[in-house]
């Protein structure tokens, strides 16, 4: 197939192995100079205000996908540069490597009994309050964070990428990024937040749902629990979409997911997801081994919808070019 007729894919694809084999690059990381602009934008425009928020999100988010445009455009006729920047593009906004990696160290954390490193160890995978988790609490929020974070750090990006190309992985890291920053129902960020918040959950309807019924498909011998477990519990969640791959998770592994959690000093309670038993170190390194799988039949999926001829222009009929009429 000539390149031209698969750059995102094998992008795609390029970018999905070098996630996976290096991770996420060491120095100068783009996801962490795009936060570092946002929040000095955040300085200059926040106000407790709706519109405010709204106006900071579209200009980051916008910006993000403007970037992504105009690296479409420029690559229209040079398909092994639009490759290459697919690959790289991907590459940056994915986070499967990291995540693996760090549900591990917790993993191993909670073998040896280390609690208050894997307290600490936590922050890396969600914002809970860990002062006072036990082990059996830990190895949840670990979980739970493993299961929600395959959607929104590996599925959603190649889905969006699958679907608008470079635009599509810039502008969606962009916006979970902003969500993750802002996102949050504390006095500052409930209403300037909000705008971000309510399009990270819009543009994660699809991929949420994808990264579900993928993992059921991963599952094994626990593919009709996994499958019934997302369509029974996969609703019970507070976030339209963080339920649904964790329910999916619960039943693939045959654990409980939900309960009380902590932010920011404020209790939120949630319901159960699963029929199994409480987690435990071990099956923490089991969803690791099943958020891997399900990053796989992920890229794969995204790269077979990404295989579409660009539409580039075609030459004029000798006819044509010379004026003649059939």
């Amino acid at each position: 197939m000539p390149l031209r007729l698969g750059t995102t894919a094998a992008g795609l694809v390029t970018g999905y192995v070098t996630d996976a084999l290096f991770g996420d690059p060491r120095t100068g990381h783009p996801v962490a100079l795009f936060g570092t602009a946002a929040a000095r934008l955040e300085h200059r425009l926040w106000a407790d205000s709706k519109p405010r928020g709204a106006a900071y999100a579209a200009l980051c988010t916008f910006g993000a996908v403007g970037l992504g445009v105009a690296l479409r455009t420029a690559t229209r006729r040079r398909p092994f540069a639009r490759f290459v920047l697919t690959a790289a593009s991907t590459w940056v906004v994915l986070g499967g490597r990291g995540l693996a990696a760090e549900g591990t160290e917790m993993a191993r954390l909670l073998e040896a009994g280390e609690v208050p490193e894997a307290r600490q160890r936590l922050s890396h995978l969600c914002a809970r309050d860990a002062t006072t988790l036990d082990v059996a609490e830990l190895t949840r929020a670990a979980t739970e964070s493993i299961a929600e974070n395959t959607s929104d750090a590996v599925v959603a990006p190649l889905f969006w990428g699958a679907v608008a190309g470079m635009p599509g992985l810039l502008g969606y890291r962009a916006l979970n990024t902003l969500d993750a920053m802002v996102g949050y129902r504390s006095p500052r960020y409930r209403r300037f937040g909000w705008a971000a918040a309510r399009a990270d959950d819009v543009a994660n309807l699809v991929p949420s749902r994808i990264g579900a019924a993928l993992t059921a498909l991963c599952a094994g011998g626990r593919a009709r629990e996994s499958w019934r477990m997302w369509r029974r519990d996969g609703n019970r969640h507070p976030s339209p979409n963080a339920g649904q791959v964790e329910a999916a998770f619960a039943g693939a592994l045959d654990i409980r997911l939900g309960g009380t959690n902590s932010y920011g000093g404020e209790l939120e309670s949630r319901a159960r997801l699963g029929e199994g038993r409480d987690p435990e170190p071990a099956d923490l390194r089991r969803a690791v081994r099943l958020s891997r799988l399900v990053g796989a039949a992920a890229v794969t999926i995204a790269a077979l919808a990404a295989l579409t001829p660009e539409r580039l222009p075609r030459p004029a009929a000798a006819g044509a070019r010379h004026g003649k009429v059939a």
